[in-house]
């Protein structure tokens, strides 16, 4: 599932891992959100499998021709290319982002394969939620405001994932204000 909300109505337990803070406020919320992945990596040999079998299939034929050995690395290429795609999208799927919620702190991580992870806190009192329906870089923008920085949230998550998130975090933002 690309979000995971764990709230903490009494308070969080004693091993949390929460990052950094140690404040004196509760923990209420811990928020973590990851792309979509379709594929597993079984499905992934059996997609490659299947794929390099079906593209084979015209080479039969020409397997005693010298046009097979023309043929032939033009296959391992297309066969090649979508392996290298697919792996290339698995890579970009281990993107996570991570928001820690204190009665008096938010915390916000985001980590992308081979960057260093980005940070932003700030008060959640002060911190405004705001969606945008239309004109942002995807269909239902979440961005959190405070602390004089502006950040988005979820922007790889679905139209309707990122409006159900608006909305979780809107109450919980509520309920600390």
């Amino acid at each position: 599932m690309p979000v995971e909300f764990t709230r903490y109505n009494e308070g969080a337990p004693d091993a949390v891992g929460a990052p950094f803070y140690d404040g004196t406020g509760a923990l209420r919320l811990r928020l973590k959100l990851r792309p979509h992945k379709s594929l597993t990596p079984r499905g992934f040999v059996w997609f490659i499998s299947i794929t390099a079998a079906l593209l084979a299939v015209p080479l039969l034929p020409l397997l005693n021709s010298p046009v097979f050995w023309g043929i032939l690395p033009f296959i391992l290429l297309a066969i090649f290319a979508i392996w290298a795609g697919l792996k290339r999208s698995w890579s970009d799927a281990e993107l996570c982002e991570e928001l820690w919620l204190w009665s008096e702190h938010i915390y916000l991580t985001r980590q992308a394969p081979g960057k260093p992870p980005q940070i932003w806190e700030a008060n959640p009192y002060w911190t405004t939620l705001s969606i945008r329906a239309e004109g942002g870089p995807v269909a239902n923008y979440v961005t959190l405001k405070g602390d004089g920085r502006e950040v988005e949230l979820g922007a790889f998550l679905s139209p309707e994932e990122r409006r159900e998130l608006y909305d979780d975090l809107g109450r919980e933002l509520a309920a600390i204000k």
